[in-house]
């Protein structure tokens, strides 16, 4: 194996559980994060040898994945399926009941793939404005009109408060 290949091993071990966790969010469906992921990865690997030099690619590779799935979201499956009540193949969080969560991703299905993309990288990821708006390439007044629909729809959705930043 290249030194090349070996490292780029190394990134996809350590960083494609938690981009699978983010693909999740955006998509509601394990199998189709998986795609998501795979696409991202894929496209990672194809400009490795540019991109593996750069201190931090978790950046990134969020924004090639967002990039993907928003894509996917205009002409693709992902917008004509909704994620169903079979159980997700991991438990839910400690404390967090299973109704709760299957609530929120067919919440979260019903938010436009873009607000979604924001809802994700600011609440779920834990990103600034900024760099929310770095990872989506928009400016940080797009990212906060767009969170706020987001939540709004959310809200609408769920029927019970959500609460804002």
């Amino acid at each position: 194996m290249s030194d090349r290949d070996e490292a780029f091993a190394e990134y996809f071990a350590a960083r494609s559980s938690s981009m699978r966790a983010t693909a999740y969010l955006l998509c509601g469906d394990w199998h189709r994060a998986q795609d998501l992921v795979q696409a991202t990865f894929i496209k990672l690997y194809l400009r490795w040898n540019k991109v593996s030099r750069q201190e931090s690619l978790d950046p990134y590779v969020r924004q090639v994945m967002i990039r993907i799935f928003i894509d996917e979201g205009r002409w693709g499956w992902w917008r004509r399926e909704r994620p169903h009540d079979a159980p997700a193949d991991r438990p839910a969080a400690p404390g967090a009941p299973v109704e709760d969560r299957l609530m929120l991703m067919r919440a979260l299905a019903e938010v436009p793939a873009r607000q979604r993309a924001v809802l994700v990288l600011r609440y779920w990821q834990d990103l600034s404005i900024e760099e929310t708006a770095a990872a989506l390439g928009v400016t940080t007044g797009t990212v906060k009109s767009q969170a706020a629909r987001g939540l709004a729809t959310l809200r609408a959705v769920i029927g019970a408060p959500v609460p804002a930043e």
